[in-house]
């Protein structure tokens, strides 16, 4: 029996504290809930629409107040059982020293102002993540601190009961990290802000004005770092940023649910949660239907020799050079527009002179999209005319005046009399068709240019051989046969949706409502430069936080194959590497290795955090066996595991295994929109385990090989290293997952 803290009653004491002055507040928010909902109710009944603001002032006021206390209520609520998990005594130069209590969020002693807990995310609650023991130093909005830091300590809290405190120094080799790496992959991620580690935490709280860049090994927390610099870019910008402004750009719509939970815990909400073929749609308004991205993969996974010309092909349209190619044509559209110009007129007077307007377009408001600037010189053109419109009127007036003037000095009456009949109808009539014509003159004449569609114009520019015979100097003869003949039938792949939002952005600009200040980005390995310089162009920002595993490319047919496209995209971005895992055992971790130093890229080996298990089990079977697949499972829930994935190497493969083992055992076959059953087996293809993580994995490879070529060595790695406990293997021999026979 492992020995009690010598200070655990006494933070069993300050545990009991915390929780009951949580709950008086608890009782009050509730109180001022139902106190707001009911003066709500009684505004609402009493007013008419005689009622003077005063009402609408009132029921104002107090929706305001039911948001707060129904914030204070959820906020409380979250962290009722498991208010704190850390404490730090801490000495900041010339004050007195505190006991300062770390966790999700602050809570403050109303008549004191003492704080209860501090939130993870401030900068005194860095000392704990970063902080050995003795003399410190610590940043707050750019000022140093320096500061003595006595002791770090950790509590386990369960169910709001204290089970355990330790004393720590260093948090890499802390006992509530391998408590948490040796419990259950379904509560893991919600649980990580009481284990970051010293590295995660430095790219946590890295520059939050300035791009960053992470290449992660997997198991390293990438997901858990990216999401936990979401939350703290709120508490820290959060009164410049609005949340819906920052926007997470996830691999699919299973990846989104799996992360679903953690969001909210970590006092995030209201975020721009999507896809990036998804934002793309929605940003653009064009409606296309895209092919499924995995036919592709898998039409490349399972030929003996993938077809060089469709990697050609996804590989260019993923490249700075088609870029180039887009700019050309776009540099042409513009020209042919900047080629209407011409001078405009109310009636005989010249308002202003095309060659004006030309320099208008082409030259000043260059910066802008191009149906902006339109926008903007038929403003400036309206301008114009309503003061011509009033020098022309005063200079007529003056000419008919004067006219009228000298005609009424004339001696001959009958002339007299012609010469006054004549100007004034003139004058009559002039002078109320400048007026009317002015009115119109300048949406008249920018009728002329017409609104594009960028769906059209895509279309043409794939399909224009002119274009490409000019401009694709590089291309061999059958590249750009390919390339049009691939497009002379409409459709659409996910290559094609960062040209359109490309050119969406340069003819027509991003609507505010997407037009995201922040991005976030998971398994940013599977973009390629031109989606993220798209990206960038488009948003007009640079703020991205980027990580992925370039190890993971699965789609590297058509994405990233090196950082150094991404870092010169992107120079002001800081670039950092975490190589250690903290999912999965050395022994699972040796046989991932395996795989990774068969890769054509060269990456550093994964560094498993020293924690032990049974190694990575081979299961002979030719065909898929009921039997043993039943027995298998069977002896791993004897063990106490849970979240159990089966991992196929195609979606193909796993329906059958699917249909094979239906009916046997409670089965979930995923898919991109499954909500994920953790009581029943998951059968996954490898495309779709990327970024998951499981108690135990199964990897299957019967009728499909794993086969010696860069997707299936990578599609292989991500099976491998996903699971925190146990790996098996199941296919008629080793060599079935690129391994030496035994």
């Amino acid at each position: 029996m492992t020995q009690k803290h010598p200070d655990f009653e006494q933070e069993q004491e300050r545990l009991t504290y915390t929780k009951h002055y949580m709950q008086k507040l608890l009782d009050e928010s509730k109180r001022d809930v139902k106190s707001a909902q009911e003066n709500i109710r009684h505004a609402m009944a009493d007013l008419d629409y005689l009622d003077s603001s005063l009402s609408y002032m009132n029921i104002l006021t107090n929706a305001r107040f039911f948001e707060m206390a129904r914030s204070q209520k959820e906020g409380l609520e979250a962290i009722q059982q498991k208010p704190y998990f850390a404490r730090i005594h801490f000495q900041k130069d010339g004050e007195d020293s505190e006991m300062l209590y770390i966790g999700k969020t602050s809570l403050f002693h109303r008549e004191t102002q003492e704080p209860i807990i501090v939130d993870w995310r401030s900068p005194v609650a860095n000392v704990y993540y970063d902080g050995r023991l003795g003399d410190i130093e610590y940043d707050v909005r750019e000022e140093r601190f320096t500061g003595h830091l006595f002791s770090k300590r950790q509590y386990a809290i369960e169910r709001g009961e204290l089970q355990s405190v330790r004393d720590i120094d260093l948090t890499t080799n802390d006992e509530l990290l391998q408590e948490a790496l040796s419990g259950k992959a379904d509560v893991r991620l919600t649980e990580i802000v009481s284990t970051i580690q010293a590295e995660q935490n430095q790219i946590i709280r890295a520059h939050l004005k300035q791009p960053i860049i992470v290449q992660g090994a997997a198991g390293s927390g990438k997901t858990t770092i990216a999401l936990h610099r979401i939350s703290y870019f709120l508490y820290t910008m959060g009164e410049h940023f609005p949340a819906d402004k920052l926007m997470i750009l996830a691999p699919s719509k299973l990846f989104m649910d799996y992360i679903a939970d953690v969001l909210p815990e970590l006092g995030v909400g209201q975020i721009c949660q999507t896809t990036y073929s998804e934002y793309v749609l929605n940003a653009t308004g064009i409606k296309v239907k895209l092919k499924d991205v995995n036919l592709k993969l898998a039409a490349l996974t399972e030929q003996e020799a993938p077809d060089q010309m469709m990697l050609w092909l996804s590989q260019m349209k993923g490249s700075l050079s088609y870029t180039m190619l887009l700019d050309a044509f776009l540099f042409e559209y513009e020209k042919s527009i900047a080629d209407q110009f011409e001078d405009i007129f109310i009636e005989k007077y010249r308002i202003m002179r095309g060659s004006r307007l030309k320099k208008l377009f082409l030259g000043d408001f260059a910066y802008m999209p191009i149906e902006k600037r339109l926008e903007r010189i038929k403003t400036i053109l309206q301008s114009h005319v309503r003061q011509k419109k009033k020098e022309i009127l005063l200079l007529l007036t003056k000419k008919y005046d004067d006219a009228l003037d000298q005609a009424l000095y004339l001696r001959d009456d009958a002339r007299r009399k012609s010469e006054v009949t004549k100007y004034i109808d003139e004058r009559d009539r002039r002078i109320p068709l400048i007026e009317r014509e002015s009115k119109t003159t300048a949406s008249t004449y920018m009728k002329r240019f017409k609104k594009a569609n960028i769906k059209k114009m895509y279309r043409e520019f794939v399909t224009n051989g002119n274009l490409i015979e000019q401009h694709a100097t590089l291309w061999t003869a059958d590249q750009r046969h390919a390339f049009l003949q691939t497009h002379a039938i409409e459709s659409w792949e996910i290559e094609d949706l960062a040209p359109l939002y490309y050119m969406h952005a340069k003819v027509k600009g991003i609507s505010d409502k997407w037009k995201m200040r922040v991005v976030f980005i998971d398994e940013v390995q599977d973009y390629s430069v031109f989606q993220l310089a798209a990206l960038k162009e488009g948003l007009g920002t640079d703020m991205f936080t980027m990580v992925g595993d370039l190890a993971q490319g699965i789609h590297s047919y058509r994405a990233l194959t090196s950082w150094e496209p991404i870092i010169e995209l992107f120079p002001r971005a800081t670039y950092t590497t975490l190589q250690k895992s903290y999912r999965t055992t050395i022994e699972i971790m040796e046989m991932a290795n395996s795989i990774l130093m068969q890769m054509d890229e060269d990456l550093p080996l994964v560094e498993p955090v020293v924690r032990h298990g049974i190694d990575p089990q081979f299961h002979q079977m030719n065909t898929l066996e009921r039997k043993r697949i039943v027995a298998l499972l069977e002896d791993i829930r004897s063990r106490g595991h849970r979240s159990i994935a089966l991992i196929c190497k195609t979606t193909t493969e796993a329906k059958v295994v699917a249909k094979q083992l239906d009916g046997a055992i409670a089965i979930q076959l995923l898919s991109d929109h499954s909500d994920i059953d953790q009581e029943k087996l998951l059968i996954v293809p490898s495309h779709l385990a990327k970024g998951l993580e499981f108690d135990v994995v199964i990897v299957v490879a019967i009728d499909t090989p794993f086969r010696e070529h860069a997707i299936n060595r990578k599609l292989l790695y991500v099976a491998m290293t996903r699971p925190m406990h146990e790996l098996h293997l199941v296919g008629p021999s080793r060599e079935y997952f690129l391994l030496a026979p035994q």
